[in-house]
């Protein structure tokens, strides 16, 4: 996973409460046994005016020009601001793949559904709280100025805008970690690859029927 500590980037809008996962990634991409080749498809029944499928190329399909990260202002936007309740609806850990494979590194919303949020961490996206009546300054300075951009301190937990003033958010400790340090779960256990080795080896050694029987 990618180590996020500090992010410039340009800020695009998504201007509606309560955006699920299945508008993040709709349902029929799921079918896909890879956890790669998301992007394309992010927002894909808002972004495209054609239905979409697995496997399609998406030089092939008709864009929505009204949608937001169709329009030429907002082309190369890796922070993304939202209202209420983003990633509301199922659990899928796609809606994160999705955002991420997109370009995504963080996001900003007053509030988050509990499971994308903590799922968001484990992918190496950061998702931000702020209130929100910052929240709303923010999609009122996004509309005012093209090219707007923020900077992300993780380690600071700031978000800096162009101003030069700084906007805290809180960040559980571990989370906070595993994002600096870029371990996800599988990077976490790693760490003690060193020490797994030593316990199989130690396991083979004194108890080589266990061995032989997972072997069978």
């Amino acid at each position: 996973m990618e180590k996020f500590t500090v992010h410039k980037g340009l800020v695009a809008p998504m201007d509606r409460d309560n955006v699920d996962t299945d508008a993040i990634i709709p349902k029929q991409f799921l079918k896909s046994i890879k956890r790669s080749g998301f992007g394309p498809n992010l927002f894909d029944e808002w972004r495209y005016l054609d239905h979409g499928e697995p496997g399609q190329d998406p030089a092939t399909r008709k864009l929505n020009p009204d949608f937001v990260l169709n329009q030429a202002r907002y082309q190369g936007a890796s922070i993304l601001i939202a209202r209420s309740n983003f990633g509301c609806g199922s659990s899928r850990e796609h809606a994160p793949w999705a955002l991420e494979q997109y370009g995504f590194r963080a996001l900003i919303a007053p509030s988050f559904a509990d499971i994308f949020f903590n799922n968001c961490f484990k992918n190496g996206v950061l998702p931000i709280v702020l209130p929100e009546a910052q929240v709303a300054r923010l999609f009122d300075e996004v509309a005012a100025f093209p090219g707007y951009q923020l900077s992300v301190d993780l380690e600071r937990q700031v978000v800096l805008k162009p101003d030069g003033s700084e906007l805290p958010f809180e960040v559980q400790a571990f989370r906070k970690f595993c994002l600096l340090n870029g371990f996800d779960d599988i990077g976490l256990t790693l760490r003690h690859a060193d020490k797994i080795k030593a316990y199989e080896a130690e396991r083979i050694a004194t108890k080589p029927w266990l061995n032989n029987r997972l072997i069978g």
